[in-house]
């Protein structure tokens, strides 16, 4: 059994590049920081930063596109992939990367909150994961998604407390 799931909230690293392949295929790659702060046994206080390339598919690359920049803030969930390599000198090459599933907006609109430059004034909120689910790896990629990819989770239904019976039983304990 194996279980392959990523969550991952950061800032992008450089400006989305997008890109429509020759079938007509979107596709967006982006690169994110994720901080990590921490304090040692000796009381130092750290931080280290891991940058992650993701790759985005369908109409989640389109919107990325369009609304991200270097330095806005996003929440992804995805799955981890290998991509596998040779290079003209005939090196074995290979790198994690995130194929996305879904995403969220973190924060506020450019320029404010969680915005490009400047810092938070509130804390950042993440919005619903949006509800687009990945479409198959196109054919002319050199690289795809996970076949696999799950379509994601329906809104949480939010249950409302059942109706007092008309008549109270009485139930001896």
């Amino acid at each position: 059994m194996s279980f392959n799931k990523v969550i991952l909230m950061g800032n992008l690293t450089r400006d989305p590049d997008y890109r429509v392949t020759p079938s007509g295929h979107q596709i967006c790659k982006i690169g994110i920081a994720v901080n990590r702060r921490f304090t040692t046994q000796s009381g130092e206080h750290k931080e280290e930063t891991t940058f992650v390339d993701v790759d985005a598919f369908g109409r989640q690359a389109e919107t990325i596109s369009r609304y991200f920049t270097k330095g806005r803030p996003i929440l992804i969930e995805g799955r981890l992939r290998m991509d596998q390599w040779q290079t003209p000198q005939g090196e074995n090459r290979s790198r994690l990367t995130v194929s996305m599933e879904t995403f969220s907006f973190v924060g506020g609109p450019e320029g404010h909150a969680g915005g490009q430059g400047g810092g938070q004034q509130h804390p950042a909120q993440p919005q619903p994961f949006a509800q687009h689910p990945v479409p198959p790896p196109p054919a002319d990629m050199d690289y795809a998604p996970p076949p696999e990819v799950a379509a994601p989770l329906p809104p949480v239904q939010h249950a409302s407390a059942p109706p007092p019976p008309e008549e109270e039983e009485d139930v001896p304990f």
